[in-house]
């Protein structure tokens, strides 16, 4: 079997890629390999997981170019030596240009911690709690130039509970970002997910917890 080549970019710790890698790694027909992580942050958490996982990993430092139109050129050098025929994004915490994005038109997705389309960009658990929302939740979603606004592919909703500070919820919430991005994956990695008038359609076999999550 011909696998997905995936290349993950990471900022942080990493736990979204290490769901990824232990997927890929524990079952013998899952249908996508991770062949390489990059990171903008040369500390990153994240760079030991992979490495230890015997992936090959990159550093594009995003400090050591003076324009984001130019680190991105570097990044995506970086990207297409992997030869990757998907790239996903974990906790990468820069906003890609669109010429970037462009170029990875239909290969590029991006898992986000709210149930899009609300609580788009940042401090999405602590926008929920306040708003007083009783589900949350996380978004895998294929990147356009909008940011947060592309096709969504799958999510998961996530009880808000009576007391919940940021801390518990963004923990819960993490929890079923783990679950519902090897699925996603999954399906993309065996060509069921196709993009229609501006929308994802997915073939989810007659699984109905495929692409829709209640956690836990």
């Amino acid at each position: 079997m011909t696998k997905t080549r995936v290349v993950v970019l990471v900022s942080g710790r990493g736990s979204n890629m290490a769901a990824l890698i232990d997927a890929a790694a524990a079952e013998p027909d899952f249908p996508a390999g991770i062949v390489a992580v990059i990171s903008n942050r040369p500390g990153a958490g994240a760079l030991t997981i992979a490495e230890r996982a015997g992936i090959a990993t990159a550093i594009v430092d995003h400090k050591a170019y003076g324009s984001r139109a130019e680190f991105d050129a570097a990044l995506d050098k970086a990207i297409r030596s992997f030869e990757p025929d998907l790239v996903c994004l974990a906790g990468f915490m820069r906003i890609l240009t669109d010429g970037f994005i462009e170029g990875w038109a239909g290969r590029l997705i991006n898992i986000h911690p709210a149930l899009l389309p609300s609580f788009k960009g940042l401090d999405t658990h602590a926008r929920a709690l306040a708003a007083g929302v009783k589900l949350h939740g996380c978004t895998v979603h294929i990147v356009t130039a909008e940011m947060d606004s592309g096709p969504i592919i799958a999510q998961a909703a996530v009880p808000v509970l009576d007391g919940d500070d940021e801390d518990a919820l963004a923990a819960r919430v993490l929890a079923a970002e783990h679950l519902l991005y090897v699925r996603a994956l999954k399906l993309w990695a065996e060509g069921r997910v196709r993009v229609t008038d501006g929308k994802a359609l997915v073939d989810a076999g007659g699984d109905a917890d495929a692409t829709a999550l209640v956690w836990p």
